[in-house]
């Protein structure tokens, strides 16, 4: 794809996603962020094989949120609160 073409289809995108409103977009974003976390929940699966619902969504959640040490201290006292 040639600089020009691809600039082309930037000012296409853009066109399409200014035209939408404010729910359209939020509906987008909301979609992304769903795709974005199952995505990773199945490559979770892919690698250590089935695992219970609730595990997987904590590991999920550290590998969203997990590179801040704050957040993954929160998200393990949360999922050890979880456990007892």
């Amino acid at each position: 794809m040639t600089g020009r073409e691809r600039t082309s289809v930037q000012d296409a995108y853009r066109k399409r996603v200014d035209a939408m409103s404010v729910a359209e977009r939020i509906g987008r974003a909301e979609t992304l962020f769903n795709w974005s976390r199952d995505y990773i929940a199945r490559s979770i699966v892919a690698s250590r094989g089935p695992i219970p619902d609730d595990d997987l969504k904590w590991e999920v959640a550290l590998r969203q949120y997990g590179s801040d040490p704050e957040t993954r201290a929160l998200i393990d006292d949360l999922r050890g609160r979880g456990s007892h």
